[in-house]
């Protein structure tokens, strides 16, 4: 294709640009029939790269110009869709084709999907879920009949999800259709490359993997942390005491010239956060925005387009900015709170320098002392090239029954067809012959304890074939496919006006009429909820309380790399230069002065005695989630020893077990309670396992079609879904123990809410480590925030916070300014 790429290097040419290596690498390999992975980072060119070879082609043979759809790019944001259409837009209309250029999304207006279908664009631009449905209908072989090339853009967003099953089930049909079909995948931030692009294209297909070459301007990450004045922070820190205090000097960053992004983790710090810098800044009002996944969504495009133009001083947002939408005129990036991985901070500062050799500037806001050393241990891990590894899911038995009906409502399968067909993918490699069979009879006749349900019979064998003949059957489907699954959103909307968005049910159902809270940025004062809706007006005056909504989600745990970084900073054996550590060495002076830095070699265990009983705080530094496994499992274990009551708090460093009874005062009685056997038997008798798995069970309902969430616009509650899916638990689990889904609600509990995994590697290291006990006299600084996770859950927070302080105020006072 030498005039294809002539006609890509005068495009870059008139820019003032020059390809990269990688560019040419893919084009050349897209030439030559190849698919692959291109892993480089943020900001130099992957659109250009994966779209060159299927446009320069188009260029070389333009007689072949109107065969219909001819490039597939996926993407897994809708933000991302219109962005990638701008960009693929100019790049075709620069190369002179004249090849129309669409998206495919929920947002999609219902004519143009019509259109779509009978007159595909040659480029389309869609998400996972928009695939699935084009899969539907019976002449999508005729929609991919002249398909060339498919991009999964951002394939480390989509790996190990549902989401990313569901693509690979979508891409296993486009390939049975179109078997020379070339597949690319594009990312920034992985670890295992080669795990990522197996399952991208499918076990044992091969292909190219593509990184940046020698040429590409390495674009310098700056990373500063605000530091609280003027000595360092606290010595005891507390989940968020931070809070607001460092707003000052967010403000003097955003004085400064140009646009910020100001991330936070969660959608409820957002509007905590926004509405501190406008009232704050009155002035900047017009000027400050606000943007995450439960805002509508003109609110969400006001924002974004603000920030192409760059007329937006900033944005404040959470994950829903994270992936590669191009806003050039973004110079820095602010990250509030712990980003929780390494991953995941360095996509958020490649929002900033959007260019080749452009610095990519981030400004981390700690929360509470400790994440200063979490900032410092990402930085370090950044500096050596090391992040995290995001692992495929495999035999998702919910996502292959969603497909099944999916391919037998466009246009049917034989059960060799679709054996052959799931086979291909990595997630359904393995699939025994007995599960696949389970599958077809499920989605045909509900299994044997659904058969006498005709709702559940939505498939039909006619003859050898599969294929669905209900309209109700198709309708529903339809209206059901996907894998995000949410705890219940409500839409929330103006008496007289528009809608600002969805709150989760779990929050409205706690106002009562005249309550205030804020959301999109806005004083609101509940009127009435109905129909699942939550109607509002702007409050008048003001009040002392206003809440804000909690979304699901909203506690994410450290990343096993980086909490091991975290472990390595803290012992003194990584990070310690950096300016976050020389801020926090009072912290670390009075942890060593009053009990002992942790450590590698061992396991720091620390002993107290108050009146609410005998404590022994752990740190062997799992995470959240594995420690809250972890805690109850040891409490259960401890109790079958003898009697006793224990309650149990947890963060990402540790745990605490607090019983009024004493505790055993050697540690060698401790080391069998963390041992890894017997681990899943344990779990489950101390976790209640079966209510996390009832609870887990409606997503599992939902996604393989068992419940129906609702139509558009009036789906059904929380509280409906969870007990449709409930009874229908209750029922499997008494006539049909074994069924397949069941057990796969089960396993997803130990997977992923447990995460079993990760719990046994922890204790298998626990286990070799020799655990060290002392006794300080006090609550230590590692100590305190565990104890404070446990006031929360007993006291109001108002009286929680109080009490914090106090307890706080009181072991500063006792450190003394030694070390400060």
């Amino acid at each position: 294709m030498s005039a294809g790429v002539d006609a890509l290097e005068r495009w870059f040419a008139e820019r003032g640009w020059r390809p990269f290596g990688f560019q040419r690498e893919v084009w050349r390999a897209w030439s030559e029939g190849e698919s692959g992975l291109l892993h480089v980072p943020t900001g130099l060119g992957k659109t250009v790269a994966a779209a060159g070879g299927p446009l320069g082609a188009a260029v070389e043979a333009p007689e072949d110009d109107a065969s219909g759809l001819r490039l597939l790019w996926i993407t897994p944001l809708r933000a991302l869709a219109r962005d990638t259409e701008t960009a693929l837009s100019e790049l075709t209309a620069g190369l002179g084709l004249d090849w129309r250029v669409e998206r495919r999304t929920g947002d999609t207006a219902a004519a143009l999907k019509r259109r779509q279908k009978t007159h595909p664009p040659e480029v389309l631009i869609t998400t996972p879920e928009s695939l699935s449905l084009l899969l539907t209908e019976t002449r999508h072989p005729r929609i991919f009949a002249a398909l060339d090339t498919v991009v999964v853009d951002e394939w480390h967003e989509l790996l190990g999800s549902k989401r990313g099953v569901q693509c690979e089930l979508g891409l296993a049909r486009l390939r049975t259709l179109r078997p020379d079909l070339r597949t690319w995948g594009l990312s920034a931030t992985l670890q295992n490359l080669h795990e990522a692009q197996n399952t991208l294209l499918g076990p044992g297909a091969g292909g190219r993997l593509v990184g940046a070459g020698d040429d590409v301007p390495s674009g310098a990450i700056e990373l500063r942390t605000v530091l609280p004045d003027p000595a360092g922070p606290d010595r005891f820190p507390w989940a968020g005491h931070l809070g607001l205090r460092l707003l000052e000097p967010v403000l003097a960053e955003l004085d400064a010239p140009g646009t910020a992004l100001l991330f936070t983790n969660t959608r409820s710090q957002a509007e905590l956060w926004h509405r501190a810098i406008v009232e704050a800044r009155p002035d900047w009002a017009d000027d400050v925005l606000l943007h995450h996944g439960s805002l509508a969504r003109e609110a969400r495009t006001a924002a974004e387009e603000r920030l192409r133009l760059g007329t937006a001083r900033c944005v404040v947002c959470t994950s829903t900015l994270d992936l590669g939408v191009d806003f050039s005129p973004v110079d820095r990036v602010i990250q509030v709170g712990s980003p929780k991985g390494v991953a995941r901070l360095l996509q958020r500062a490649g929002r900033s320098g959007h260019r080749p050799g452009g610095v990519r500037r981030i400004v981390c806001v700690p929360t509470h002392a400790l994440e200063i050393v979490e900032f410092a241990a990402a930085r370090t891990s950044i500096e050596a090239g090391s992040v995290e590894p995001r692992h495929p899911l495999v035999g998702a038995l919910d996502v292959l029954c969603q497909h099944l009906v999916t391919r037998a409502l466009g246009g049917g399968f034989t059960r060799a067809e679709i054996a052959a067909e799931v086979r291909s993918t990595r997630a359904y490699r393995d699939l025994a012959d007995s599960a696949l069979d389970w599958c077809l009879d499920f989605v045909t006749r509900g299994g044997a304890t659904l058969e006498a349900y005709p709702r559940y019979h939505r498939v039909v064998r006619a003859g050898d074939r599969f294929v669905v003949e209900s309209r109700s059957v198709a309708r529903r489907h339809r209206m059901s496919v996907g894998t995000i699954t949410d705890d219940g959103q409500m839409q929330v909307r103006f008496l007289k006006g528009g809608r600002l968005g969805r709150v989760e049910e779990r929050f409205v159902s706690r106002l009562s009429p005249g309550d205030r809270f804020l959301f999109a940025g806005r004083e609101l004062e509940l009127v009435r909820t109905r129909d699942m809706v939550a109607w509002v007006r702007l409050a008048k005056g003001r009040k002392a309380r206003r809440p804000v909504p909690r979304w699901a989600g909203g506690r994410m745990p450290l990343s096993t790399h980086l909490a091991e970084a975290v472990a390595a900073a803290l012992s003194g054996s990584g990070s310690q230069h950096t300016p976050e550590m020389a801020a926090v060495a009072p912290l670390l002076e009075v942890q060593a002065r009053w009990s002992r830095l942790p450590g590698h070699a061992h396991l720091l265990g620390e002993r107290h005695r108050t009146r609410e009983g005998h404590h022994l705080f752990l740190f062997p530094f799992l995470g959240r989630a594995a420690h809250e496994g972890l805690a109850a499992l040891v409490a259960w274990r401890l109790s079958q020893r003898a009697p006793r009551t224990a309650s149990v708090s947890a963060n990402d460093y540790g745990f605490e077990i607090v019983s009024p009874d004493p505790l055993p005062d050697d540690p060698g009685e401790w080391v069998p309670l963390w041992s890894p056997d017997r681990l899943i038997d344990d779990l489950h008798a101390c976790m209640n396992a079966t209510e996390l798995a009832r609870r887990r069970f409606r997503d599992v309902a939902r996604v393989s079609g068992l419940v129906f969430q609702g139509p558009p616009g009036r789906p059904k509650s929380a509280r409906q879904l969870q007990a449709s899916a409930g009874l229908i638990y209750d029922v499997l689990a008494r006539w049909d123990p074994e069924n397949l889904l069941l057990q796969q609600a089960h396993r997803e509990v130990l997977d992923h809410e447990l995460e079993v995994r990760r719990l046994r590697e922890g204790l298998e290291r626990m286990t070799a480590l020799p655990p060290v006990f002392t006794t300080p006299p006090r609550l230590t600084p590692l100590a305190f925030p565990i104890w404070a996770e446990r006031m929360q859950a007993q006291v109001s927070t108002e009286s929680w916070v109080d009490r914090v302080r106090r307890v706080a105020g009181r072991l500063e006072k006792a450190a003394g300014t030694a070390g400060a």
